[in-house]
C-alpha cells in the first residue's frame, strides 16, 4: 500500500510524551540522548516529568515534538522494518516539516534539534508576548476567511496562517485585528471563531525577523536530498533539491501552511495510507476530513507498532 509519513506540529505536546517508547526500545532512547546532547540540556527529562508550562514554551515544544516523532520513526525502522525511502512522500505540519526532513535523512538529528531550538526562540522573540494572536475559524472556507479579514474593522496585520482542512482555517496577526475578525466571522460562514492558546502570531508576516534568523541558521546547516520526496508546506508541491528545501524552510516561517492542498496532492498522486508519526492524532483527523477514502494510522506509543505492522 502506497504510504506517506506525516509529522505533527505544535500543540500535540504532553507531559510524558515519548517516555513509553524510551522505556521499551533502545532506538528511541538513543534519539532522546542525542537530542539532549545537541541542546546541552535534558530536554528528555522535561518531556517525561514536565511541568507542562515549560514544555509548552515554543523553544521547548518544537524540539520535543520532533524528538518524539524521530524516536517513533526509528522504532518503526528497527522493530517493524519500515523504510522511509520506500514511502511515496514525507510531510509535516509547520515544525513537523523539520521532523519529516530528519526522518528522511535530509538533516541530521543533532542539527534538526538545534534548528528547532533557534526557530522556537526566534519566533517567540519576533513579537512581544500579548501583542500577537492566532485564532481558529471553524466551518468557514478559505474564501470566507479572507472575506472576514477584509471586512474587519481596524488596522494591523491579520493573515491566513493555516489551511488545515475543509472548514478549518487558522488566522494570525496583531491581537486586536485578530479579535475583530473573530467578532465578525460568523457573518461569513464561521460556526466557531476562537483564539488559540499560543504565544505568538506564527505563519504571518510579523514573523519576518524570525525568518531572517532562520535564513542564517539554515545557511550554516548541511542539508542533503531526502530519501523520499517532501511535500512542502508553503507550496503543497514536491521538493527534493537541498537548496530549494532551505529556501522553503525560510519562507515557511512567515508563509501559509497549505495542509489541505498538501494532502490533496499526495492522494492525487496515489497515496493510500497516511502514517502519523509522533505525538497525538491531530493530523490523522485532518487527513480524514480532507479525504475519507484514505487510511490513517498513528505511531507514537509502543502498542502502535503492532497496529502499523497490520496496516
Amino acid at each position: 500500500m502506497t504510504r506517506a509519513y506525516i509529522f505533527p506540529g505544535q500543540g500535540s505536546q504532553a507531559v510524558g510524551m515519548g517516555s513509553a517508547l524510551a522505556d521499551a526500545f533502545p532506538a528511541a532512547r538513543e534519539v532522546f540522548e542525542e537530542v539532549d546532547e545537541a541542546l546541552g540540556e535534558k530536554l528528555s527529562k522535561l518531556m517525561r516529568e514536565g511541568p507542562m508550562e515549560a514544555l509548552t514554551l515554543t523553544a521547548n515544544a518544537q524540539p520535543a515534538l520532533m524528538a518524539h516523532s524521530i524516536a517513533a520513526m526509528r522504532v518503526l525502522e528497527t522493530e517493524a522494518g519500515a523504510d522511509v525511502s520506500n514511502a511515496m512522500f514525507v510531510a509535516g505540519h509547520s515544525l513537523g516539516e523539520y521532523s519529516a526532513l530528519c526522518a528522511a535523512r535530509s538533516i541530521s538529528l543533532s542539527d534538526t534539534a538545534k534548528l528547532l531550538r533557534i526557530r522556537g526562540e526566534a519566533m517567540q522573540a519576533a513579537v512581544p508576548v500579548g501583542e500577537g494572536a492566532m485564532a481558529a475559524l471553524i466551518g468557514v472556507d478559505l474564501e470566507g476567511a479572507q472575506k472576514a479579514i477584509d471586512a474587519a474593522e481596524g488596522e494591523g496585520v491579520c493573515e491566513i496562517a493555516n489551511d488545515n482542512a475543509p472548514g478549518q482555517v487558522v488566522i494570525s496577526g496583531e491581537k486586536a485585528r485578530v479579535e475583530a475578525v473573530c467578532a465578525g466571522a460568523k457573518e461569513f460562514g464561521a460556526k466557531i471563531a476562537k483564539l488559540l492558546p499560543v504565544s505568538a502570531p506564527f505563519h504571518s508576516s510579523l514573523m519576518a525577523p524570525a525568518a531572517e534568523r532562520m535564513k542564517q541558521a539554515l545557511g550554516e546547516t548541511k542539508i542533503v536530498a531526502p530519501a523520499t520526496t517532501l511535500v512542502a508546506n508553503v507550496t503543497a508541491k514536491d521538493v527534493a533539491n537541498p537548496a530549494s528545501i532551505r529556501d522553503l524552510l525560510v519562507k515557511q516561517v512567515t508563509g501559509r501552511v497549505r495542509w489541505t492542498e498538501s494532502v490533496q496532492h499526495m492522494t492525487k498522486e496515489g497515496c493510500e495510507l497516511f502514517v502519523e508519526v509522533g505525538a497525538g492524532k491531530v493530523l490523522s483527523g485532518l487527513v480524514k476530513r480532507i479525504n475519507r477514502d484514505v487510511r490513517t494510522v498513528n505511531v507514537g506509543e509502543p502498542a502502535d507498532i503492532d497496529a502499523f505492522a497490520k496496516a
